[in-house]
């Protein structure tokens, strides 16, 4: 006769099985579709705002109408909806890059950077399972903090004052703070904090498309002649 102990633990295993799988198929589904969604960017040139509209209506996508349908067939929609638009918003920043004289090797070394460190940092959770969920405070500070920078940069910009170093600042510590959502994202799949794969797949391509996009400017600075 079987305990109950070992039933629920078989149980609660097979679920968190089913739910990584589920979380890194639908991933990699949206990674191939911002690809797509990107190269059709490349090809159309559309001219530089359109990756600011982009972010813009991704955002919307998130906050507004992603909590509402998680739980429904509909937030697959949603999660290509929103994966689509930062995937073609992306077109106009990695033309910028590849227009570079090295702009090819910008790309691909920020690309080769992002996977390395996505792969090896989820690789150590699901291999340790070490609970990173004490990160969420700081984490969330961290993300205000890089918010209220850029928008002072911007703002900056707006009455003509570029700083570069602040710019490069500030991509420093997305990279990093990127580094630790996918700590904090995938301990929370592996020990039992997040139940919804549609929620976790969108939380883990945020990290995954801003890490790549801050690599791509530090990368690029360290690059550029």
């Amino acid at each position: 006769m079987n305990s109950p102990v070992f039933s629920t633990t078989a149980v609660s295993t097979a679920a968190t099985n089913k739910l990584i799988r589920n979380t890194y198929t639908l991933l990699a589904m949206t990674l191939v579709f911002s690809a797509i969604t990107a190269g059709i960017s490349l090809a159309i040139q559309p001219p530089q705002f359109i990756g600011l509209v982009c972010s813009l209506g991704a955002l919307a996508l998130i906050w507004l109408v992603l909590p509402k349908t998680a739980n429904s067939s509909s937030g697959l929609a949603v999660v290509f909806g929103i994966t689509g638009l930062l995937g073609f918003g992306l077109g106009p920043i990695l033309s910028h890059y590849l227009s570079m004289a090295n702009g090819g090797e910008i790309v691909m070394m920020a690309f080769g950077a992002t996977a390395a460190i996505f792969l090896g940092l989820t690789g150590y959770v699901m291999v340790t399972k070490k609970d990173f969920s004490f990160m969420g405070g700081f984490l969330m500070a961290g993300m205000i903090v890089v918010i209220v920078a850029m928008l002072a940069l911007l703002i900056a910009g707006l009455f003509g004052y570029a700083m570069p170093m602040a710019s490069l600042a500030l991509s420093g510590a997305v990279a990093m703070l990127m580094a630790g959502f996918m700590l904090y994202d995938t301990s929370r799949l592996v020990n039992g904090g997040e139940d919804n794969y549609i929620m976790a797949t969108v939380g883990i391509y945020l990290s995954i498309y801003n890490l790549f996009t801050a690599l791509l400017h530090l990368i690029g600075f360290a690059n550029d002649d």
